[in-house]
């Protein structure tokens, strides 16, 4: 086979799809996982911070370093592994222990990270969640253990892993700030299976988390929008109500335009990402193939009844910018239109009053130059008489005889003269 140059990210991009597997995981086993995120401009931050905290906890067990630029890191620190992964808005930290909790969630494994060192994280939690990995028991004994360590009200549980195992929770944030799930499998259940069920509860209340970022989003945008809606309504009914200020009104339409376009540009990531995160929150549902467990609500029924009239919400506000932003151009560009046409029809009465104007101005022209003429010739008459007075008087010709014969004369010379010059002047 003839030689080929490779693209330079070929090996990075196939190796991505396989950098973030799970570990296997046999009952018992205890998880914790925590999600820090950065107020403000998340998906901007310096990632280099994120990696000098996870370098910390390494140094302090003294594990090795990932490479730079990694965006993924597992390996074992003392009395536990380390799962660290790097997301667009937030980096994920599991803590994984092989033996359960003595009380069930007691944070112990939360524990097994240095004190102090969570609270230098580059960041803020956005969730974090408890799991306690059993053997499958009777049905009974694990509906007991779930109304126990769950409120009841809130309870979800369903068969998972083709009936080999059984999750719980109830979405509810326990006293030291942590969601908690519990898992029952079969002794002989593949691991890589129960590592897979682990990684989808997981990603389920990380991506449901931040999804609903969207969701308060627009709690915050309501009130504005409400009044730009009013403002814009307002306005549009003045264009065809009060036609006398469309300039005014076209001022302030663009300036309601241009505040719209602000908001749908301060808020179209926050949208984008709540829709891609709850498409994957939707996948990681179906993924699970839940089943019924003792006439309990699954994990599939709680989002639809809680999380998607949610994410409806988000959408719709969505589109109600967006319908908004269109309407306000729209009605923008008839505004527009009005203007020019009114604009136009005061240019032609200005055209108009300039035509007459100008009429008016060669009638004064005319008439002036008329007068100049008679002007003109009556002095030119008096110089020509002073000057052929005495050739007159010699051979008897009268002063008013020689001006009346001269006067038509030089009347035709100044008359041609005035014009000749104002031809070449025109």
């Amino acid at each position: 086979m003839n030689a080929v140059s490779d693209h330079r990210l070929r090996y990075h991009l196939s190796n991505e799809l396989h950098a973030r597997p799970f570990p296997p995981l046999r009952p018992p086993h205890s998880v914790a996982y925590l999600v820090i995120k950065q107020l403000e401009d998340a998906a901007g931050r310096d990632r280099d911070a994120d990696r000098a905290h996870l370098i910390d906890l390494l140094d302090r067990h003294g594990a090795t370093h990932p490479q730079a630029g990694a965006t993924h890191y597992y390996g074992k620190l003392g009395r536990f592994h380390l799962k660290w992964e790097s997301h667009t808005e937030f980096v994920t930290y599991t803590v994984f222990r092989e033996s359960a909790e003595d009380k069930p969630f007691d944070g112990s494994t939360v524990d097994l990270l240095p004190e102090g060192w969570l609270a230098n994280a580059p960041g803020v939690r956005m969730t974090s969640v408890l799991i306690r990995l059993e053997e499958l028991d009777e049905p009974e004994t694990i509906a007991d253990h779930l109304n126990d360590w769950f409120v009841p009200e809130s309870l979800v549980a369903g068969r998972v892993l083709d009936g080999n195992g059984v999750a719980g929770g109830d979405f509810r944030i326990d006293a030291k700030g942590n969601m908690r799930f519990a898992v029952f499998v079969q002794p002989n259940c593949d691991p890589r299976k129960v590592g897979r069920l682990i990684q989808l509860l997981l990603e389920i209340e990380t991506y449901k988390t931040m999804a609903m970022l969207g969701f308060a989003r627009v709690g915050e945008l309501s009130r504005t929008i409400g009044t730009i809606d009013k403002k814009l309504a307002r306005l549009v009914a003045d264009m065809t109500v009060d036609r006398q200020n469309p300039d005014q009104t076209l001022q302030a339409l663009l300036a309601v335009s241009s505040g719209l376009e602000s908001l749908v540009a301060q808020n179209n990531f926050r949208f984008g990402a709540t829709a891609a995160y709850e498409a994957i929150v939707q996948q990681r549902i179906e993924a699970l193939r839940e089943a019924g467990f003792e006439e309990r609500q699954t994990i599939a029924e709680f989002m639809t009844r809680r999380f998607d009239p949610a994410m409806r919400t988000v959408k719709s506000t969505e589109n109600r910018l967006g319908a908004m932003s269109e309407r306000a151009l729209r009605a923008g560009d008839l505004l527009r239109t009005q203007v020019d046409v009114e604009r136009s029809a005061q240019n032609q009465k200005v055209l108009q009053s300039m035509d007459r104007r100008a009429d008016l101005q060669l009638r004064l022209q005319r008439t002036v130059e008329g007068l100049s003429v008679v002007a003109v010739s009556y002095y030119a008459v008096n110089l020509v008489g002073y000057v052929l007075g005495p050739i007159g008087a010699e051979f008897g010709i009268s002063k008013t005889l020689l001006a009346a014969a001269i006067t038509p004369v030089i009347i035709l010379a100044v008359w041609w003269a005035i014009r000749h010059v104002r031809k070449k002047v025109l």
